[in-house]
């Protein structure tokens, strides 16, 4: 489903149906996934649209960009050791018109069950998406459409053992790939002392020729000191 796609265009791939027709001056759209649907028109001279894999934090509405990933299991860290893992992200779509300027956003949607959590206490806490995932050791199968696989490097910089349940992530630092069958980004957690971490994101994919997604932040010009996430209310 992903990629740059004419117009017209009749689409449908499991849940998801999305087509696009010219009507004279105008684009009509229409998309269909889960029983919600879309219409829209717009006036626009694109010739072809880009379906792409976006951050997942918009869905069903834009109300926090941070993501909380529950693990099933905790991991357990030696001091000074790094371990590469592997975790899942609800996956969200975008269709963008690709005329004249920056892509332009179309619409939005996902397939993936997606609640909210409190990362803190009441007072100072973020609110966050919550997704739980299970530790792979190597990369897992899933289905594109619904779940990516996020590559975690966590590096132990305490001088103790230090466990893990949980990683929490801000959307402005998202490098989203899509290609080779899979939905993909990478990421860093540095554990520190005190029972805080610090997590990033790399900007290369986790396999060489994947093409590198649409950023929605980025198209909406909100700018951001940086896109890393400090957690100090535990690990």
């Amino acid at each position: 489903m992903f990629g740059t796609r004419d117009i017209p265009l009749e689409l449908r791939e499991g849940e998801i149906s999305v087509s696009l027709r010219r009507d004279q001056d105008l684009l009509i759209y229409h998309r269909e996934c889960l029983g919600d649907a879309c219409d829209k028109q717009l006036v626009s001279r694109a010739k072809k649209i880009l379906i792409a894999p976006t951050e997942p934090v918009t869905q069903p509405k834009a109300i926090t960009p941070y993501l909380f990933i529950k693990f099933d299991k905790a991991l357990l860290l030696e001091p000074a050791s790094t371990a590469r893992i592997y975790v899942t992200f609800p996956v969200e779509i975008g269709v963008f018109a690709t005329g004249a300027g920056n892509p332009q956003l179309i619409d939005g949607f996902t397939l993936a069950e997606k609640k909210f959590t409190l990362y803190g206490d009441p007072s100072m806490g973020r609110i966050c998406w919550y997704w739980s995932s299970r530790i792979h050791a190597a990369i897992p199968d899933v289905d594109e459409l619904r779940e990516g696989i996020m590559e975690l490097t966590i590096q132990n910089m305490d001088t103790d053992w230090v466990e893990v349940k949980k990683a929490v992530f801000n959307a402005y630092g998202m490098k989203i790939f899509y290609g080779l069958g899979m939905v993909s980004m990478r990421s860093t957690m540095k554990l520190r002392p005190g029972d805080t971490a610090e997590t990033s994101f790399e900007t290369s994919p986790i396999k060489k020729g994947a093409t590198r997604s649409v950023e929605r932040y980025a198209l909406k010009k909100i700018s951001m000191a940086t896109g890393k996430f400090v957690m100090e209310h535990g690990l």
